[in-house]
C-alpha cells in the first residue's frame, strides 16, 4: 500500500472537528464499551483496516472478550450480545447502508433515551467518516497504540 496524503499530518485542521466530536461521545450516556462495539462493527462493513486494528486495541483495552470480537460480524447468530447490544449494532448498520426503516427505529428507540439515540447516531456517522478518511488516506494498519488519539 502506497501513503496518499498523511491526513493526521496534513489534515489537522480538519480533523480537529471530528476529534471534538469524541470528545463529546467520552461524556455520552452510551457506555463506552457499546460504542467500541459499534466502531468495530461499522469498520467492518466499510472494510476499514486501521480502523479494525484500532478498535480492536481500545475494545480488548476496555475489558472486551475475544470471543465477542471474533463473533461480531456473525452477531444475529450468537448469543454473545445483549438486547440493547443488538439495538444498537440494527442502528448501526441501518445507518451505515442509509436504509432505516420504522421498525430498526422502534427497536432502538425501545432500549435507548432519545438522547442516547441521538448520541449514538453522531457515533456511527463519525466513524463512517474516519472510516472514509482512512480508506481514501490510507494508514498502515498496525500502528495504533490504545489512547494514542486521547
Amino acid at each position: 500500500m502506497e501513503q496518499r496524503i498523511n491526513v493526521h499530518a496534513k489534515g489537522q485542521k480538519a480533523l480537529k472537528t471530528l476529534f471534538s466530536i469524541g470528545t463529546y461521545l467520552k461524556e455520552s450516556p452510551v457506555e463506552e464499551r457499546l460504542l467500541s462495539l459499534v466502531y468495530f462493527r461499522v469498520s467492518q462493513i466499510n472494510g476499514c483496516a486501521y480502523c479494525l486494528d484500532m478498535h480492536a486495541k481500545e475494545a480488548r483495552h476496555e475489558g472486551e472478550s475475544e470471543q465477542r470480537l471474533y463473533g461480531l460480524s456473525a452477531w444475529r447468530e450468537t448469543p454473545y450480545y445483549s438486547d440493547r447490544e443488538r439495538a444498537a449494532l440494527t442502528w448501526a448498520e441501518a445507518i451505515t447502508t442509509c436504509n432505516v426503516p420504522d421498525s430498526v427505529y422502534n427497536e432502538a428507540s425501545a432500549l435507548f433515551t432519545e438522547a442516547e439515540l441521538i448520541d449514538l447516531t453522531l457515533a456511527i456517522t463519525t466513524i463512517n467518516t474516519w472510516n472514509r478518511f482512512n480508506i481514501a488516506f490510507p494508514t498502515l494498519p498496525g500502528s495504533y497504540r490504545v489512547g494514542q488519539f486521547g
